[in-house]
């Protein structure tokens, strides 16, 4: 079937020649009125993929698309909708690529207030992660809230918004911004119905924890449905990843080991990840950390002390260098596995003390220039 040339011709002759191609596909209730046609076309807009012809499919729903950004937001409102449920379930993977072409299209055709945005980018993320292409829709959380700002969603949008988001991140295997809008999503509980999040909050923890690259857990404890958590074992175990030793968690395990491992957490893994926690632990309080020390704390054999330390280095959470011959560690800096209200009072009182010295060199420059300048002018 040849595909119907739009150039040049209004809404009306526009949606006569659509109606004319569904027609042909064999769609029934296609209305030629002019009251009725959009609405119709709409509906059968999925027929399109059946031709097997990606190009003519792809221009279809673009004319389709043409017509409906040029509707009032309150009359173009049902028919996006279902032009949306349309698109949802693409039958192949390359014509999932189109639906994600066209749908773009109309997201950024529509008037950014536009309550029906949410409902064409809710859908972008649906046909994304069936296609695994989430990453052509979604680059970080600051850019989607200032794209779906103007239309102000709800909360309970936001809310179906995340989670399909999230699993399509997961399918994608991108883990680390899966984690990110994970946290988003449990942001947006209250003390008031957090309590409806308890499955989600104890996903999130699991996946933190068996996170390799995810060290930092602190913002965990802040999350109000990891609040109602609270006296649970599993938020036992995230508070010792947030705060204690490796003892700690060994005497954990011990004591748990079947809950452990029934969460699908590595006992290995959380051996490792608990060690570099207690090295930075301890690098916050000491400029040197003797290699006996960390035999010690870190149940380690003294052949196996210089290999962990490097693997310590490898995630940059520590700046530091061994010296193999006094048998230490220098530590140079660490990232701070809390940060409350003694860190803000360090870091201002760093600040302060920072502008005070800035102020002096300023002051002193000022008083060289001067000075030069005062020289020049009695040697002329």
């Amino acid at each position: 079937m040849s595909l119907p040339a739009f150039i040049d011709l209004t809404v009306e002759e526009q949606a006569t020649e659509l109606c004319s191609y569904f027609k042909a596909l064999g769609a029934a209730n296609v209305d030629d009125d002019s009251e009725g046609d959009l609405g119709s076309i709409v509906a059968v807009a999925d027929l399109c993929f059946r031709e097997g012809n990606e190009g003519e499919a792809e221009g279809i729903l673009n004319s389709i698309v043409s017509m409906l950004v040029l509707l009032p937001n309150e009359k173009a409102e049902p028919f996006i909708t279902t032009f949306c449920q349309k698109l949802v379930k693409p039958p192949s993977n390359k014509l999932g690529i189109i639906c994600l072409r066209v749908l773009s299209v109309l997201f950024h055709g529509l008037d950014p207030v536009s309550s029906t945005r949410y409902t064409v980018y809710h859908t972008l993320v649906q046909v994304a992660g069936q296609v695994e292409q989430i990453k052509s829709v979604f680059a970080d959380l600051d850019k989607m809230r200032a794209q779906l700002a103007p239309c102000k969603p709800s909360n309970d949008q936001m809310q179906k918004l995340l989670r399909i988001l999230h699993e399509a991140l997961l399918n994608s295997r991108e883990s680390e911004l899966a984690s990110k809008v994970m946290v988003e999503l449990l942001s947006t509980y209250t003390t008031e119905n957090a309590s409806q999040a308890r499955e989600e909050a104890q996903r999130c923890i699991v996946a933190s924890l068996a996170d390799p690259n995810t060290f930092l857990l602190d913002h965990l404890l802040t999350l109000q449905p990891v609040k109602v958590l609270e006296g649970a074992l599993l938020h036992d175990l995230l508070t010792i990843f947030v705060t204690e030793k490796l003892s700690a968690y060994i005497k954990f395990y011990e004591e748990k080991k079947d809950f452990v491992e029934g969460l699908g957490l590595k006992h290995e893994q959380n051996l490792r990840k608990m060690r570099i926690l207690t090295f930075m632990q301890l690098a916050e309080n000491a400029v040197e950390l003797p290699f006996e020390m960390l035999e010690k704390q870190l149940q380690l054999s003294e052949d196996q002390v210089e290999e962990f330390v490097l693997q310590v280095l490898k995630t940059k959470l520590v700046r530091a260098r061994m010296d193999q011959l006094n048998k230490k560690v220098l530590v140079s800096s660490t990232m701070h596995r809390t940060f409350g209200k003694q860190h803000w009072q360090q870091l201002r009182e760093l600040l302060t003390t920072w502008r005070t010295q800035l102020r002096q060199v300023k002051d002193s420059m000022l008083t060289i220039v001067n000075e030069q300048a005062e020289l020049l002018a009695q040697q002329s």
